[in-house]
């Protein structure tokens, strides 16, 4: 990605969020309580990579389900609660399941996961019921706007019964298991487990269960959310994202801020002039601070307007000193107080500390810098990577050689999670990137196929490289090829001819 380019329209408006439903499933222990998390497999288009609990959205055909003691909209959200509970880790809540064999359950699972039958058929043959009773209540959850598909998702409380085997099967899942609660947050604290906010929430209220209805009491009222939308994203302990809406390129809309650390805080990447988004950045910051954390700087990962349109709002408001490559001081206008330096820590003090080290990475951008958090190696990527598309090299200062050289150097750290400067992260950092490496290797076959030995300009070879994307992309297009055929002709495998490019 990149600040916006003249001639790109704005993306259009986000669809609304789809309704679904998720189930906390949990089970009593010696102490406390047990819940049963899943991780999603890294492919998925929504939250792949991270852990959850089971979940999904609502289908037309469950408003058709009765469930005795509800109606409508809520009991249409129970029977999906019901269902993906179902499908995802085999255990029916429904009246008369006691009386099936773990050989008919997981036959019924199977037939419904391979749309061999309804769930409205299954439950009928098997002369079941589902009852409001077993599905407590919590909390609603809706999806932040940052992220492209976007769910308003009721959770649920509900026991296992003691007669189920509760168990994630190969598909869109690739991990299920009983957990305790502290043991989930443990991987949580260290860049194992990343938690949606939902699901962090959950987890840190089972983690002092005593009572169903006290755990249900807590977990109806969610902190930090205003209109159901968490106002503080942490998928991981000390990388807090903030997403804020920016002149940004489409298909993004915002440029995601993080804040840093457990005692002393780095803000990077405050991204945008809008009043407003820097006032939410302000409360935020005085939250934490009355909590006891401190912000000691703001840290830019690069120059381009989408990452430091907030930068006066902070510093007028925080008196915060300002951090960024020497390269990236040239071109901002305030005179930086600390220059970064590939290779050197920054230390931050708290509970635990934490340090990162700072990588200078060109190729988007000179004076681009990345952040490797020491313990986990996940990465605040800046602009090196994207969560929703593709990350743009605008030549003359845009150099692709350079940026294919650093992708490799993330790639070979070996990097954790990548959190980038928009969308969502990729929590398997390596195979990430060997997939950006791969993607940039066959547009870069493309450009070169669409060549041949008579010139021709930059317009009519995007028409050829690019005809697998929309017309209305082909601007930002233009400026990656031209970044490719610069990086063909230092090859002595294309040439230039006045601003036309032909095969040698």
């Amino acid at each position: 990605m990149s600040e916006a380019l003249a001639g790109v329209p704005a993306p259009p408006p986000g669809k609304p969020p789809r309704a679904a439903s998720s189930v906390v499933l949990f089970r009593k222990a010696e102490k406390g309580a047990e819940v049963f998390w899943l991780k999603r497999e890294k492919t998925l288009a929504f939250a792949g990579g991270f852990y959850a609990f089971p979940g999904g959205k609502i289908d037309a055909a469950d408003a058709a389900i009765v469930v005795a003691g509800a109606q409508g909209d809520e009991a249409a959200r129970m029977v999906a609660a019901a269902r993906e509970l179902f499908e995802e880790t085999g255990v029916l809540i429904a009246r008369g399941t006691e009386q099936l064999s773990q050989a008919e359950l997981d036959a019924d699972r199977k037939a419904l996961l391979d749309k061999q039958t309804t769930f409205a058929a299954l439950l009928k043959a098997r002369g079941l019921t589902l009852e409001a009773a077993p599905f407590h209540k919590l909390g609603r959850w809706v999806t932040p706007e940052f992220v492209p598909g976007r769910f308003d998702a009721q959770f649920y409380l509900v026991e296992a019964p003691p007669q189920m085997n509760a168990v994630v099967w190969p598909g869109e899942l690739s991990y299920g298991a009983w957990v305790k609660p502290l043991d989930a947050l443990a991987q949580w604290s260290t860049g194992k487990a990343l938690l949606h906010p939902p699901n962090l929430f959950a987890l840190q209220v089972m983690a002092e269960f005593s009572s169903l209805e006290n755990a249900r009491s807590t977990l109806a009222s969610p902190s930090h959310c205003q209109d159901f939308i968490a106002q503080r994203i942490e998928f991981q302990k000390g990388i807090r994202l903030f997403p804020m809406k920016s002149p940004t390129l489409p298909p993004a809309t915002h440029t995601n801020c993080y804040v840093l650390g457990n005692g002393e805080l780095l803000i990077v990447d405050p991204g945008t002039h809008l009043e407003e988004e820097s006032q939410r950045l302000l409360s935020l910051l005085q939250g934490l601070k009355s909590e006891g954390l401190k912000p000691v700087a703001i840290v830019l990962t690069h120059h381009h307007g989408d990452h430091l349109g907030g930068v006066d709002a902070l510093r007028a408001a925080l008196k915060l000193p300002l951090w960024c490559h020497a390269l990236t001081a040239e071109r901002v206008p305030w005179p930086p107080d600390r220059l970064l330096h590939d290779g050197e820590l920054l230390e931050l003090k708290g509970s635990p500390a934490m340090r990162f080290k700072v990588l200078h990475t060109p190729g988007h951008a000179v004076g681009h810098v990345c952040l490797v958090e020491e313990q986990s190696n996940a990465v605040i990527a800046g602009d090196m990577v994207s969560g929703v598309s593709t990350i743009v090299i605008d030549p003359p200062e845009g150099n692709m050689v350079q940026y294919l050289e650093q992708l490799r150097r993330l790639k070979a750290l070996p990097a954790g999670t990548l959190y980038p400067a928009h969308g969502q992260p990729s929590p398997e950092g390596v195979d990430k990137l060997e997939e950006l490496l791969t993607h940039r290797a066959w547009r870069e076959a493309k450009v070169f196929d669409a060549l041949n030995t008579a010139p021709q300009s930059i317009d009519t070879l995007v028409k050829k490289a690019y005809d697998d994307v929309a017309s209305v992309v082909w601007p930002i297009a233009e400026r990656n090829t031209l970044a490719i055929l610069i990086k063909l002709v230092d090859e002595g495998r294309a040439r230039q001819d006045g601003e036309r490019y032909a095969k040698l």
